[in-house]
């Protein structure tokens, strides 16, 4: 039997599940529960374990969850922030207040890992992880398959959330995809404690493991709202680390899957105007039904990224697409329009991000526009990228014009593209939809790419970076370094 564990969440979710029953009371310690315990409890009643998955799906849009008071630090959205500007697509053009200017764009923290955003990254993962594996423990461990159909589904969407922290730790802490490299200590189970890096093969096995297991146990989940995983967005996750693997025919096999369930569709040229602000669009996959109820003010994304928000972007920080970026933009491409093109805010997404109100400084400082994570454009270019890398180039350009049949007036010309041709326009034109989503660290390191800053950025302008660049990834933070004895600086 596993070690004792504290009273948790679980043990006032088990008080009240199990108040009338004097005699369960009497014969438990007051003190601690064992995990068979909380796992014979939840056997019996999902909501054992239901108020656990919810507060990690809280943990993607909490501000805090990276340990730190910054405001930079509000959950997945604030790594995306990082990602996208560690990659050179959103460039700092205006800096007032500071946020993201040295640490971040000038590339400080990741060659020195007394910095704290790393500290941010690896804390707000590894915490996602651990809550995890407490749901997945009190579900039987890794190898259980429920009994009841409401537990399997509530054992998928766990796994799939630790399969997505391993995979955006992967991304974060490795250069590049190499099997043998010791990149991570693993954690599967709440025994585990502290424990020394192991090869990213053992790694990224558990990401497909957990993965494949979330699709089979969500098989038939019908979700309450987009915050929740289902099978599809366990599907996509998984084409992400295939594709970052290089197995590039599972990739396209995943995304026609997605693509073909017709749960979604792309977001129209209205759409993409439309202020990226509505969870029910039906272009997205995966997102968040932000209320007045969820509290969020300035330390969110919003009040990062929105000019017509209570906003730093308002009052002085502008984040803006690359200026090379925007200029490969044609004219007559729908998506030009999400950028504005004159004053000191130039190339600011103000037609592309924004409340609904559009007043600048924001009306109400209290944030309700939603987040999101995953959109269905993201399969088609995925399958468009992956087809043309394994030679089905008929195939790449179907995916790619379907999407670009709804930004531009003409996409005949993708017919005459084909090999490296067709794949950098792939790569661009994911790049040019999918800005300030936070997707394009991921996009550049998976094809292996260079970044070269235009003229808008405060720093490091006309430099370019290789993908490999020890620049572009995360150091392990100093209070690991610190609190782990089997890691230590001379063996990051």
């Amino acid at each position: 039997m596993k070690k004792l564990i504290k009273i948790t969440l679980f043990v006032v979710t088990l008080v009240i599940a199990y108040s009338c029953q004097d005699d369960f009371l009497e014969k438990e310690p007051s003190e601690f529960l064992t995990t068979q315990q909380i796992a014979d409890a939840a056997s019996k009643n999902p909501d054992v374990v239901k108020g656990t998955l919810t507060g990690i799906y809280a943990l993607q849009f909490e501000t805090g969850t990276g340990g730190t008071t910054g405001h930079d630090d509000f959950g997945q959205k604030g790594y995306d922030i990082f990602g996208d500007m560690i990659s050179g697509d959103m460039a700092l053009s205006v800096s007032t207040y500071g946020w993201y200017r040295a640490s971040i764009t000038e590339l400080q923290c990741t060659t020195d890992f007394t910095f704290t955003d790393n500290y941010q990254v690896w804390r707000y993962y590894y915490r996602i992880i651990r809550s995890a594996n407490t749901v997945i423990d009190a579900l039987g461990g890794n190898e259980a398959i429920p009994e009841l159909q409401e537990n399997k589904y509530l054992l998928g969407q766990a796994k799939a959330m630790r399969a997505h922290s391993y995979f955006y730790l992967t991304q974060y802490f490795q250069k590049s995809y190499n099997p043998s490299e010791e990149i991570l200590p693993l954690y599967d189970d709440l025994l585990d404690q502290n424990s020394a890096k192991v090869p990213a093969s053992e790694i990224y096995t558990l990401i497909e493991t957990d993965l494949l297991s979330a699709i089979s146990l969500l098989d038939g989940f019908g979700r309450a709202t987009k915050t929740e995983v289902n099978q599809n967005i366990a599907k996509a996750i998984l084409a992400y680390v295939y594709g970052a693997m290089g197995r590039d025919g599972e990739v396209k096999t995943l995304t026609s899957q997605v693509i073909n369930s017709g749960e979604h569709t792309l977001m129209s040229a209205d759409e993409v105007l439309g202020g990226f602000n509505d969870v029910n669009t039906s272009g997205w996959m995966w997102g968040v039904d932000l209320t007045a109820d969820t509290a969020l003010y300035l330390v969110s994304w919003w009040g990062q990224m929105d000019f017509f928000s209570y906003s730093y972007a308002a009052f002085g920080d502008a984040k803006s697409i690359d200026s090379d970026l925007y200029d490969a933009i044609p004219d007559n491409d729908v998506r030009k329009g999400q950028f504005y093109t004159a004053g000191s805010f130039e190339l600011m997404p103000i037609g592309k991000f924004y409340d609904d109100d559009r007043q600048r400084y924001g009306a109400a400082q209290l944030v309700t526009a939603d987040y999101i994570y995953m959109r269905i454009a993201e399969m088609y270019l995925l399958n468009a990228e992956a087809a043309a890398k394994t030679g089905d180039d008929g195939t790449a350009r179907t995916s790619l014009k379907a999407l670009l049949t709804e930004r531009l007036p003409d996409v005949s010309y993708v017919d005459g593209l084909s090999g490296q041709a067709l794949l950098d326009e792939i790569y661009l034109q994911g790049r040019i939809e999918l800005w300030g989503e936070g997707k394009a660290y991921l996009s550049l390191k998976r094809n292996k790419r260079s970044t070269t800053r235009g003229a808008n950025h405060l720093s490091l302008v006309g430099e370019t970076i290789q993908y490999d660049d020890e620049r572009l990834t995360f150091e392990i933070p100093e209070s690991e370094i610190q609190n782990n004895p089997f890691i230590s600086d001379q063996n990051l």
